[in-house]
């Protein structure tokens, strides 16, 4: 029996990214279902078979979440968004500010757009679930050479905080997400003990 764009219509969700397959499941003619849903505005073409519907409000049309995006381009949940302007946030005399979302995960590689926005996606071997200071103070040190920072201001205010986070967690974050020069110096700045832990 052929779908109808009615019933394919109802297995949709407002704030939903779908990927051109996902529709399969509902649909006997997807591309023609595609740009019938997109022409009449119920989806909004992100880029080729990556498809939003908007969550529509009063002020006009929310854009996709980030998350949202993320997880339908990259079909996996094992990523974590940043961004260098959480550097900010440690205290260690970080000011500038940078028009830069970067995705860390496993899968992609390189600087997409996704329904207007660039995001330069960035393979690790290991992912965090989520950020916490001591992956951002480890992954600071691992970019320190990329941003536009005093790089020896910023690395004198390390050691101090660094004594000021969780010593296990933060040996945790060097091990699994530092890289080998960062993993060196965090071993020149952190308590013997920590290293021998880190072991």
């Amino acid at each position: 029996m052929k779908t109808t764009l009615v019933e394919v219509r109802k297995h949709l969700r407002p704030g939903r990214v779908y990927r051109r397959e996902d529709l399969l499941r509902w649909s006997h003619a997807v591309d023609r279902h595609l740009q019938e849903l997109t022409a009449e505005g119920t989806l909004q073409k992100l880029r080729n078979g990556l498809y939003y519907y908007p969550r529509k409000f009063s002020f006009g049309e929310a854009p996709a979440e980030e998350n949202e995006l993320v997880r339908a381009f990259l079909r996996s949940n094992n990523f974590v968004v940043t961004s260098p302007n959480l550097y900010n946030q440690l205290g260690l005399g970080t000011t500038q500010l940078y028009n830069k979302r970067v995705v860390y995960n496993q899968k992609r590689h390189g600087t997409f757009d996704l329904g207007g926005r660039a995001m330069r996606f960035e393979r690790r071997l290991n992912v965090p679930k989520e950020l916490s200071p001591e992956f951002l103070l480890v992954d600071l040190v691992n970019e320190l050479d990329t941003l536009a920072e005093d790089r020896e201001q910023v690395l004198a205010r390390v050691p101090e905080k660094a004594r000021s986070l969780d010593r296990r967690k933060l040996v945790r974050a060097v091990s699994r997400y530092g890289k080998s020069a960062t993993q060196k110096y965090f071993r020149r700045v952190l308590p013997p003990e920590s290293v021998q832990d880190a072991a």
